[in-house]
């Protein structure tokens, strides 16, 4: 999590939407940058507004408003699964190596997941207890430059992002079955994600 005080804004690092990259590029404006433990730097919409936002509304300013990128959920799984498989992880709980991702994705869809396919949700980290969205700026992971633009006009400078933690590109195949099963369980990613098929979503 990054917050721009004078900016009024704070930007929301949902896991594996170039997180890394974008603090890289943003990190010397940012008035405040939470990076360790993974919890705060991964902060969600829900964290914010019961943790932090009383910390940075003081006073008679405007009220902080709330940025973060998402990606679509198939991908975004994929992308764990890829991370999982480096050799850094090798014999540890938390990797994939030895599984298939259709594997990966049932494991995801248990009630109680094991510690490889416990990575939490997209919809849960964005939305409020009733799935009603909390971020104010929302955009898609595969339209990064509609974020950049944003970022430029809000800091005013150019941001160029940086290639940070890119996972090995490999084929995911995922049977009909679960991708149904997925689309049932986690019907809120999957609708946050339609709604940014028009474009960028602001909600103030």
């Amino acid at each position: 999590m990054m917050v721009f005080f004078k900016e009024r804004l704070a930007y929301l690092a949902v896991p594996k939407t170039g997180t890394s990259a974008i603090e890289r590029a943003l990190q010397r404006r940012a008035s405040a940058i939470l990076r360790d433990p993974p919890g705060l730097k991964h902060t969600t919409a829900r964290g914010y507004e019961r943790k932090f936002r009383a910390i940075f509304e003081r006073g008679d300013l405007p009220p902080v408003q709330t940025v973060a990128v998402m990606r679509e959920p198939v991908e975004w799984l994929g992308s764990w699964f890829r991370y999982r498989q480096r050799p850094a992880l090798q014999g540890h709980k938390n990797s994939t190596e030895e599984i298939s991702f259709d594997d990966f994705v049932a494991a995801y869809l248990l009630p109680e997941q094991p510690p490889f396919a416990a990575i939490g949700s997209q919809g849960r980290f964005l939305s409020d207890a009733s799935g009603d969205l909390l971020v104010n700026h929302l955009f898609r992971y595969d339209d990064l430059p509609a974020f950049t633009r944003f970022m430029e006009r809000k800091l005013d400078q150019d941001i160029t992002l940086p290639e940070v933690n890119v996972s090995p590109k490999k084929p995911l195949n995922l049977s009909a079955e679960l991708r149904e099963a997925l689309q049932d369980r986690h019907r809120l990613d999957f609708q946050i994600y339609a709604a940014l098929g028009e474009g960028p979503l602001s909600i103030q």
